[in-house]
């Protein structure tokens, strides 16, 4: 999906984040809403060799994993205006050009609103991209972020801020994955500063 397809006669559009987009979006919205998506998990099974790693130790970030019975939370943002076309443009060299994540609409569910869901826009990395790293153990991903580091900053950075939010916005949602990998990375680092 093209982003002069996703705007043709658009007016406004959602734009559905789960990963660093929940907490730097760098573009500009009309409205965020925190909410989740059905049909989702969200896994570190993507690879980063730009924002968050490099060619010899990408670092990992998320993408989404279809399972009928999981759902994913995170935050949507509308852009409306002259910020659909801003924004698409920076997303699409943000997520597609240097994340190799493709687009997909899905329905978004705002946390607390007893209304239908809306259409938002999403970027998933699939296996058959080129930075596509699949599953691994916790201990293996955790310490794997742990040394990872890139032109955006240290992947450490990426994963504690995602769990930062996941526990500050989404109190109620236990993201085990998530949480694992936290725990196993920060292990990783005691681990390397106390071997200094």
């Amino acid at each position: 999906m093209k982003p002069q397809d996703i705007i043709a006669g658009k007016t406004s559009l959602w734009i559905f984040g789960y990963g660093s987009l929940v907490w730097k979006p760098d573009f500009k919205y009309k409205r965020s809403k925190v909410g989740y998506i059905q049909g989702y998990k969200r896994r570190f099974w993507h690879g980063d060799n730009f924002h968050r790693g490099n060619d010899e130790l990408p670092g990992r970030v998320v993408t989404l994993i279809e399972d009928d019975d999981e759902t994913t939370w995170g935050v949507a943002f509308e852009v409306a205006g002259s910020q659909l076309e801003e924004s698409l443009k920076y997303l699409n060299v943000r997520e597609t050009v240097c994340g190799g994540y493709m687009t997909k609409m899905v329905d978004f569910f705002p946390e607390g609103e007893d209304q239908p869901p809306v259409q938002a826009l999403v970027y998933i990395a699939t296996s058959d991209n080129p930075l596509y790293l699949g599953p691994a153990t916790s201990e293996e991903i955790g310490a794997q972020i742990a040394m990872s580091r890139g032109k955006t900053g240290h992947n450490l950075e990426y994963l504690l801020r995602l769990a930062e939010f996941m526990r500050r916005s989404c109190p109620h949602v236990e993201d085990h994955h998530l949480f694992s990998i936290e725990a196993a990375a920060l292990t990783m680092v005691s681990y390397l500063l106390a071997a200094q």
